[in-house]
Parts: C-alpha cells; sequence; structure tokens
C-alpha cells in the first residue's frame, strides 16, 4: 500500500517540477519526493504491507 503511496508522491513530485507550478516551502517537488522516499523505505521495511497471513499448523 504504501508503495503505491510513493509512487503518487513521486508523480506529483514530477509534476510540481515539470509544469514549474509555484508552491510554497513545505509543498516544493523536492519536499514531496522525500515523502515518497519515506514511504517507499517504510514499504520495503516491511511497515504497510497490508494483512500478514498467519501461519496455521
Amino acid at each position: 500500500m504504501l508503495g503505491i503511496v510513493a509512487a503518487v508522491l513521486f508523480f506529483i513530485a514530477f509534476l510540481i517540477n515539470a509544469a514549474v507550478i509555484s508552491t510554497n516551502d513545505t509543498f516544493s517537488s523536492t519536499n514531496v519526493m522525500l515523502l515518497g522516499l519515506t514511504a517507499l523505505a517504510l514499504q520495503v521495511a516491511g511497515i504497510g504491507a497490508g494483512r500478514s497471513v498467519g501461519r496455521r499448523s
């Protein structure tokens, strides 16, 4: 799930950068890209991976 969030944040960062949209410092393309990298790192770490299927004996 966080992988999808990361992809959306990267796309938003690309649009801000490509369209040269002037935003305030909070929502600059670099900050949105860093939020995407954070979401991607959490996904790789296993946080937000969704349901984990337990092992039945």
